[in-house]
């Protein structure tokens, strides 16, 4: 039986929302929403959370997380990446379960609207190919090509990446993405060997706009709590 571990990792202290993980959105923690969906997939092993906040490590219990992980306060600083908290959550985890997993999904709490269908989906799509990882992202928006600039040395500004030969229209560009964070997938084997996102046969998992808004900034919280209210009344 393929064992899958599910990570979420919440530090306490959020600079452009206070409290965001566990602030309200449409009448339910922040946090709880990716529980939920977590637990509706039904593809997980055991669901971890990992913070250095009581009342996060909590609310996660309340929502169904069974292996509580409290984050170092080196693990909680403002310099510290994703990596090293994912690398000690994921060593944490398999010591309280015993055994390793074969798989790792990380999921972003800043990312509510997600569906269990994409964790599963996701999943899925790394079992079936074979990827070291796979990765949600959404077609981006702006293009390198065309519509992102960069500033040269000398201040001066140009297009990031110029375009292939014998391409004049955009719909002809290559495709871009970007990643709307809201889910990685990992064989554990794979990061554990060489903890990154992208290696050189990992996957894209598309998601559509609607459903990869990633909360960052108290605008972005106001739209979400608006646009959840609105869906779960159309539900």
């Amino acid at each position: 039986m393929t064992r899958v571990l599910g990570l979420v990792c919440c530090r306490g202290g959020s600079k452009g929302v206070p409290g965001k993980n566990i602030k309200s959105l449409a009448g339910k923690p922040l946090l709880g929403w990716t529980l939920e969906q977590a637990k509706t997939s039904g593809v997980f092993t055991d669901m971890a959370i990992s913070s250095d906040d009581a009342a996060i490590l909590a609310t996660a219990k309340d929502y169904g997380a069974n292996i509580i992980i409290n984050r170092p306060a080196a693990l909680a600083t403002d310099e510290i990446g994703s990596l090293p908290v994912i690398t000690h959550a994921l060593a944490e985890a398999e010591a309280a379960a015993g055994k390793p997993y074969d798989y790792l999904v990380l999921l972003q709490v800043t990312s509510p609207f997600r569906l269990p269908s994409d964790i599963t989906a996701a999943l899925e799509m790394a079992k079936n190919t074979g990827a070291s990882s796979v990765i949600s992202a959404t077609p981006a928006k702006d293009s390198p090509y065309y519509t992102v600039l960069e500033q040269k040395a000398d201040g001066s500004y140009g297009i990031v990446k110029p375009l292939p030969d014998g391409v004049v229209r955009r719909q002809d560009a290559p495709a871009c993405y970007a990643l709307n964070g809201s889910i990685y997938v990992w064989k554990t084997v794979a990061y554990k060997n060489d903890p990154k996102a992208l290696y050189p046969d990992s996957r894209l998992y598309l998601m559509p706009e609607e459903r990869s808004l990633d909360i960052d900034t108290p605008w972005d919280f106001t739209v979400a709590d608006l646009l959840m209210k609105h869906l779960s009344e159309r539900a």
